[in-house]
């Protein structure tokens, strides 16, 4: 069902992903409120106009000893203090639950702006202590259980999957990771875009890129990082509000034309089983993946992904990607690498993929990345996407999920 009730994005602003919050002194209240305050900035927003507020966060009570987030908007700025606010945790798609649940709100009437932020510290513990943390993710006492380091392993079985059924090249994963790479170096965003790389850094030298787990080396990896993003979202009349009292068109301003949200069991295993017991079988290894496509797309009237002129997607391993492409729509089950062979997901291509970087190029703040994802498409669509721009770009979907593809999420956001 297409949506009666447009969902508009004003704007937004994102931390830099690249800094070290613990290093500079930056507390998760302080990155909080500065985000916050960037945003209604760059928006030129009072922060009495804002009526209800969002948090996107995974796991802040494990690395900052710090829950309870909503509490934060009435330090933000004294006309929040009594403003309704609410934290969602859904794993790596944390911020795009945040973001359905302010939407709905929105829908319901209940409101007209809502601040939607996503944030997450995770540098200030130790590699192994991120990991241990983010075993939650997952049945943490059912799968995976020997393995130091959980999602690397994870994803690992999903290489070895797409290599039994299809056959599947190390070379197209590691393409993934350059392009990303060379995307973030255009993004004055990006954890990545001043880092340096070897003759032998996307090779299989154990000392250049070390092997994390199976075939999962360091390059093939999104990164642990520090971060916050903020968006707000207006109905119809809060949107005509604020491009009267801005001098602006209200067709100037993005809205949301479509979106998705499939859940799928917590084990891996019991998504395999699940669809291994389907007669006949899927033609995709995920059929819940496409599922999100087709109902995102369907939802904004849309006829398949050759009307969307970008995708800003969830590659916490290149794998990731490759299989979310896999099920796009752009190439029959098991020839993503042609979109990667082609060029089509390269920047000038058919389908232009995370020009951002993305999460291996501009970093995982693991609360705050469907919040950046919302903000990169609104910021594609705007024309502001400074050097990373997607030349006519009128319609961007996100893809973020949570998980071995558990909580999976996407918007399409247009004008």
């Amino acid at each position: 069902m297409i949506s009666k009730q447009r969902i508009y994005i004003l704007g937004g602003h994102q931390s830099d992903f690249s800094a070290n919050q613990l290093r500079q002194g930056v507390s998760l209240a302080q990155l909080f409120t500065d985000t916050v305050r960037g945003g209604l900035n760059t928006c030129q927003l009072d922060p009495a106009d804002i009526e209800v507020g969002h948090v996107g966060n995974f796991e802040s009570s494990l690395f900052c000893g710090q829950s309870h987030l909503g509490g934060f908007f009435g330090h933000v700025d004294p006309a929040m203090a009594n403003m309704p606010a609410m934290r969602h945790e859904a794993a790596c798609a944390s911020g795009s639950m945040a973001m359905l649940a302010a939407m709905a709100d929105l829908e319901a009437g209940r409101y007209q702006i809502a601040c939607v932020l996503g944030i997450e510290i995770m540098r200030n513990v130790s590699g192994e202590q991120a990991a241990t943390n983010l075993r939650g993710a997952a049945w943490a006492d059912k799968e995976w259980q020997k393995a130091p380091y959980l999602w690397p392993c994870a994803f690992d079985n999903m290489i070895d999957l797409y290599d039994a059924r299809y056959g599947l090249s190390k070379s197209h994963l590691t393409a993934i990771s350059e392009l990303n790479y060379n995307n973030a170096r255009k993004n004055p965003n990006a954890q990545s875009r001043v880092w340096q790389f070897g003759e032998k850094s996307f090779s299989d030298d154990d000392q250049a890129n070390p092997i994390i787990a199976g075939r999962i080396r360091r390059q093939d990896c999104g990164q642990i990082s520090d971060g916050a993003a903020v968006v707000f979202l207006a109905t119809q009349q809060g949107a005509q509000q604020y491009a009267k009292s801005h001098g602006i068109e209200l067709d100037s301003i993005p809205y949301i034309k479509g979106w998705g949200h499939v859940n799928a069991p917590l084990l891996f295993e019991e998504k395999l089983r699940l669809v291994q017991n389907q007669n006949p079988q899927p033609a995709h290894m995920f059929p819940h993946v496409q599922q999100l496509f087709q109902q995102t797309l369907r939802r904004a009237g849309m006829a398949n992904i050759d009307q969307v002129d970008g995708l800003e997607v969830h590659d916490c391993f290149n794998i990731t990607e490759y299989m979310i492409l896999d099920h796009c729509g752009l190439y029959p089950p098991g020839q993503a690498w042609r979109a990667i062979e082609s060029g089509d997901i390269a920047p000038g291509g058919r389908l232009p993929v995370n020009m951002s970087g993305g999460l291996i190029g501009l970093g995982h703040p693991v609360g705050a990345t469907g919040v950046r994802m919302a903000l990169d498409g609104y910021k594609q669509v705007s024309d502001r996407a400074g050097d990373y721009q997607i030349q006519g770009a009128r319609n961007m979907m996100t893809f973020n999920l949570g998980g071995s593809t558990t909580t999976c999420a996407s918007l399409i956001i247009g004008t």
